[in-house]
């Protein structure tokens, strides 16, 4: 975790592990499940660590990391699978995003475009 960030879950490549912070088990069953698929199947075609980051002001993002001397990290696909996902998932990753800054951030939902 990195400071004024809160990991959401997180899928490694190098140790085939998959994280979910347990702080959002009020999540939706199906909605832990589609993260855990969307971050695994990330991992293993592109490789490296992915984590999903709620920021300070609620925004989710997507970190990656790779070790140095991982030469089959594709840092290329790696960008273009983010924004493919970003694309596909919009709807989930605004949910997401609104369920934090609700739960939280304890935002006034009617105020949260």
């Amino acid at each position: 975790m990195v400071e004024d960030r809160i990991v959401l879950c997180a899928s490694s490549a190098y140790e085939k592990k998959y994280y979910f912070n347990e702080e959002f088990n009020l999540l939706p069953e199906r909605v832990k499940q589609e993260l855990q698929i969307m971050c695994v199947l990330f991992t293993e075609d592109v490789g490296g660590i992915l984590s999903l980051e709620f920021e300070e002001d609620g925004s989710l993002i997507f970190r990656v990391e790779a070790h140095e001397s991982d030469y089959l990290y594709d840092e290329i696909g790696s960008a273009l699978k983010i924004k493919e996902m970003r694309r596909k998932k919009a709807e989930l990753l605004e949910a997401l995003e609104t369920f934090y800054k609700v739960f939280f951030l304890n935002e006034d939902a009617s105020l949260i475009e």
